[in-house]
């Protein structure tokens, strides 16, 4: 006969490991945007059809990504390179891949931005 506490034991065991394997799951632009909740929304407009950002010299995450020539290289070298009028962030570079990736996932499809076929 199994005990209860070895049912109870696995039972909080799944509990556990669940959100983990979850978080592993997530692709870089879903870590990215998770982090860009957490930690840019404080100054930048960090959802797709946020426009306004609650600084007003931070531009939303929408206009970064619209910005002509806009890559994950400029934005690599952006995001590692201290800037005046942001805090000094410390992000590993999984945080800095998840970051890009979720602003680039921003830009406006192909056929849909003006002037294209």
């Amino acid at each position: 006969m199994r005990s209860p506490y070895l049912a109870l034991a696995t039972m909080l065991a799944a509990v556990l490991v669940a959100p983990s394997l979850q978080a592993q799951r997530l692709s870089d632009w879903q870590r990215g945007r998770l982090l860009a909740r957490q930690v840019c929304a404080e100054c930048h407009a960090v959802e797709r059809y946020q426009f306004r950002s609650r600084n007003g010299l931070a531009p939303s995450f929408a206009a970064i990504a619209a910005t002509p020539g806009m890559t994950s290289m400029a934005l690599n070298a952006f995001l590692h390179t201290p800037h005046r009028a942001m805090p000094d962030l410390i992000l590993n570079q999984d945080q800095v891949r998840g970051i890009v990736a979720y602003i680039l996932s921003l830009k406006a499809p192909r056929s849909a931005r003006p002037g294209t076929l």
